[in-house]
């Protein structure tokens, strides 16, 4: 009895091995089939990381930006508007190549897992292809596409903040606008550092707009995990004219290096203007750092919102607020009687700035 029990076991483990092998047989050649008319049906796209994207569903269409760490194209990725920053992958044994990969490596590491309403979507990348089909750009007919690139691939907004607030650096913003863009930005810092993520590049420029005016901060470039202990942290990393002074300083540093950046572009949102738009580039150095003079609060914002301002780019990064504060002070603003900055031209008993702004 129990050699017969043993010869049925056997018998049903061969029928599930062979039919097993006649599923998998049978799946490859439906695979087969289905692709035949498909001019890459020997190619499966098989993604070795969770962010890799399947660059046969990625067509790049025109430039929307250069910059030190590469160009931005506008594209479509599945049928859906991306914005495409590629840069160069550079040749293997190169040192600065090494710098560079590790810095994307580092960008698309902490901007895959985020996932917030006031964070540029992170769709996926590419590392080292060559098979990146952009159209040429050049009058010329030459590409601009390097032989080894990597690419990031996220949602594609329409502007950077920094441009909006320049078309309206005479007319202003009413002060309801100013708050709601300013708890968008303070919102999403306050998200990457509930991750122990510096940003370290705060600025106007890195913040996008969705059509619906919502701020959304990008490029994370230069951006890391916070370090455990503070003096790991003390390259010199950011724009001047939003760089807090330990920075600049060399000076060992944390995420409250973000908070005095988003002072300065709080101030940048209520004025509708850029930081010193009379300085050089020299005078602003030694204004803003080594006599750590911030922007002018014209005397017509609020008191409640000026002190923002002043707690944020204190010149002791212990004495800043944390973001998660920042977001709490901002949301108890009254906005219902105004408070905005006056527009150039209108007569006001409001003395905003003791010298004539603006071209």
């Amino acid at each position: 009895m129990e050699a017969k029990e043993w010869l049925l076991k056997c018998i049903r483990i061969q029928e599930l091995v062979l039919g097993g092998i006649f599923v998998c047989r049978k799946s490859n050649m439906d695979m087969n089939l289905n692709g035949a008319s498909s001019s890459r049906q020997s190619e499966i796209y098989i993604a070795t990381e969770e962010w890799e994207i399947d660059l046969s569903k990625l067509r790049i269409k025109n430039v929307i930006a250069n910059g030190t760490y590469g160009t931005v194209y506008k594209g479509v990725y599945d049928g859906q508007d991306v914005a495409v920053k590629v840069m160069d992958w550079g040749a293997d044994g190169d040192a600065r190549t090494a710098v560079n990969r590790a810095s994307f490596e580092q960008e698309v590491a902490i901007w895959h897992k985020l996932d917030h309403p006031n964070v540029t979507k992170f769709i996926g990348a590419s590392m080292g292809t060559s098979n990146l089909q952009i159209p040429s750009t050049n009058s010329d007919g030459q590409g601009s596409l390097p032989a080894n690139a990597c690419c990031v691939v996220v949602e594609y907004l329409q502007g950077t903040l920094k441009n909006y607030l320049m078309k309206y650096r005479h007319r202003k913003l009413p002060y309801k606008t100013v708050i709601q863009l300013a708890l968008d930005l303070a919102r999403g810092l306050s998200y990457l550092h509930s991750k122990q993520i510096a940003h370290r590049d705060v600025k106007t420029e890195n913040m996008l707009l969705d059509t619906k005016r919502t701020v959304k901060i990008a490029d994370f470039g230069v951006a890391r995990v916070e370090a455990k202990n503070a003096s790991e942290m003390t390259v010199l990393t950011g724009t001047l004219g939003y760089m807090a002074p330990e920075v600049q300083r060399g000076d060992p540093y944390n995420r409250m290096c973000d908070v005095y950046s988003f002072g300065i572009c709080l101030w940048e949102i209520y004025c509708c203007d850029m930081p010193f738009p009379h300085l050089s580039f020299t005078d602003v150095s030694s204004a803003f750092f080594q006599q750590h003079l911030p922007p002018e609060i014209p005397r017509c914002c609020p008191s409640a919102l000026t002190n923002i301002m002043q707690k944020c780019w204190s010149g002791y990064p212990e004495n800043r607020p944390s973001m998660a504060e920042v977001v709490r002070l901002l949301e108890a603003l009254d906005t219902r009687k105004g408070g905005g900055m006056i527009p150039e031209g209108q007569k006001s008993g409001c003395f905003c700035f003791g010298v004539p702004r603006g071209p």
